[in-house]
């Protein structure tokens, strides 16, 4: 039987990536519910004042977040699914924030920033977490 080598401490990105992706989701649902509960949102910019309605947004805002909670809990336990699944919705969650950057810049800045990290962490360290190993 083949012996797997050993996690080294680089399975901490990993573990980071599931977590962010854990917070991302919390995030995205808290994002998605104000947008749902404040569904009329005036915008500022050179014409004039533009009246938006946000509720399509919220309700976007939402499944991603409880996707995002879902793939980071996988992640946790190892299952490569989720890894892959994790780089896909962190991809999707980059660009809903990317198009949602006029609502909430701050925030969907933060939150860009959080998935580039965990892109990154999962692609170059996700390997370690494979339930298969010890």
């Amino acid at each position: 039987m083949e012996q797997s080598p050993a996690r080294t401490g680089w399975v901490g990105w990993s573990i980071f990536a599931a977590v962010m992706l854990l917070l991302a989701g919390v995030m995205q649902g808290i994002y998605g519910l104000v947008a749902l509960f404040n569904d009329e949102w005036v915008v500022w910019g050179n014409s004039g004042a533009v009246l938006i309605d946000v509720s399509a947004w919220g309700w976007i805002h939402l499944v991603l977040g409880v996707l995002l909670v879902l793939v980071g809990l996988g992640i946790l336990y190892g299952n490569v699914v989720a890894r892959i699944f994790g780089v896909a919705i962190a991809g999707l969650s980059l660009l809903a924030s990317f198009f949602a950057l006029p609502l909430y810049p701050l925030w969907s800045l933060v939150v860009i920033a959080i998935d580039i990290l965990v892109i990154w962490a999962l692609v170059v360290h996700g390997g370690e977490m494979r339930s298969d190993r010890a």
